[in-house]
């Protein structure tokens, strides 16, 4: 996602090929990577059943009108006279009513919400989970749009604003707990008995892993800047420190997990906060770097 958004919100002008880069990004490692990147040329519906559109909940425009519907839908994104926020909800909503994909319609909606904000210089250097938020409503979101498609569209502009605010207050609470999470790593760095000096690099690779929830030494490496034996040092203390815990098995190539982030990642991706913590909870002083 982060990927596609960054790639996609650099051009210089927003057009249907960076429509379909994202596609082809965010579809080429699933099992339907056959259709990563192509516009549909066949009718397709949401819901009824797989034969014909008959008891459909949704059927999109007919294929021979999508290159035209995109071409409009690019010029939305690239005018900026609406507010960002409004701009990003109509976008959304009006690129799954077009529907232009055989599939992946959602997954590339929810990044072009981030490629209008971040256009829009809102938010410049991370993703908030609005997907997430939505996804956690699905029956009012699905409402949302279909009442979008006839007269509710400042209903769901003002779902769609709520749903952003939810995700800002997320992200926030995320950041606490990984904040607190890092403060935690960094004591029981220092509580070894042969604590690592001021400028050693496993602090600086404490200060990367919430980027890198699973790590290997050469990201460590190539994210920290510090040489390959001083990594390798920094791990064996991370590692001994209960901080870093090995995912797989043999000397070369290990894959490290970062103890306790994807816990709050998956928290993250249901939509929960993390519960309050602070370094304080350790119940110790912190005397690291």
């Amino acid at each position: 996602m982060a990927l596609a958004v960054d790639e996609a919100a650099l051009a210089e002008r927003f057009g249907v090929p960076e429509i379909t880069a994202i596609h082809r990004r965010l579809m080429d490692r699933t099992d339907n990577k056959s259709v990563a990147g192509q516009l549909r040329t066949e009718q397709n519906w949401i819901g009824g059943n797989d034969y014909n559109p008959c008891g459909a909940d949704f059927v999109p425009p007919p294929p021979e009108e999508v290159d035209r519907l995109l071409a409009d839908f690019c010029d939305a994104i690239n005018d900026d006279q609406l507010p960002p926020l409004v701009q990003a909800a109509l976008v959304h909503a009006q690129f799954e009513t077009i529907h232009p994909f055989a599939d992946g319609n959602g997954r590339t909606g929810r990044a072009l919400i981030h490629v209008v904000l971040r256009r829009r210089g809102i938010v410049p250097a991370y993703l908030p989970p609005i997907s997430v938020v939505l996804a956690g409503a699905k029956g009012r979101y699905i409402d949302g749009l279909t009442s979008f498609r006839a007269d509710g569209v400042s209903d769901w502009i003002e779902q769609f604003a709520a749903a952003t605010l939810s995700a800002s207050r997320l992200a926030r609470a995320y950041l606490r707990g990984v904040n607190a999470l890092r403060e935690r790593w960094r004591y029981q760095l220092g509580a070894l008995p042969s604590a690592p000096r001021a400028d050693a690099a496993a602090w600086a690779v404490i200060d990367i892993l919430p980027a890198h929830p699973l790590i290997t030494a050469a990201v460590a490496a190539a994210a920290t800047g510090r040489a390959k034996s001083a990594i390798h040092r920094a791990i064996e203390q991370l590692k001994d420190a209960g901080v870093l815990l090995a995912l797989s098995d043999g000397r070369r190539n290990l894959i490290w997990e970062a103890e306790g982030l994807l816990h709050l990642i998956a928290l993250l991706g249901a939509g929960q906060p993390p519960p309050p913590q602070t370094a304080t909870d350790l119940n110790v002083p912190f005397s690291g770097p």
